[in-house]
């Protein structure tokens, strides 16, 4: 395992973030859901967006998240999976202001999108 750095302390916390909202949490409800949805599937329908992408954003964020953990021992994954994460939560940010969300219900997924681009700089 690689020393600890902050690098490998956001990919640790990003990729472990993703797989709670997506394997723990996903059909809980939480105040950082988008719209008035109470799962993340009832999410995706809040913003409109078709079922198929719902699968496909998941099994991206999943992967990225793996990806990153899987980093600490092969470094070549790390950038390219920040960088799918970082895309992806530009369009989550995109989602809460098509809806109108209040600022707090987007914060997550600024942080989300401020540590993955953080993993990629550094």
């Amino acid at each position: 395992m690689p020393s600890l750095s902050v690098s490998v302390i956001l990919q640790v916390v990003v990729a472990l973030g993703l797989l709670n909202v997506w394997l723990v949490r996903a059909r809980s409800s939480t105040s950082y859901r988008g719209g008035d949805a109470q799962s993340l599937k009832e999410e995706f329908q809040a913003y409109g967006l078709p079922m198929w992408l719902f699968y496909v954003v998941g099994a991206l964020k999943i992967g990225a998240a793996i990806a990153l953990l899987v980093g600490l021992w092969v470094p070549a994954l790390v950038r390219p999976a920040a960088g799918v994460v970082a895309v992806l939560m530009v369009g989550a940010l995109a989602m809460h202001i098509k809806v109108s969300d209040p600022w707090m219900k987007a914060l997550p997924a600024f942080l989300m999108l401020l540590m993955s681009g953080a993993i990629v700089l550094l």
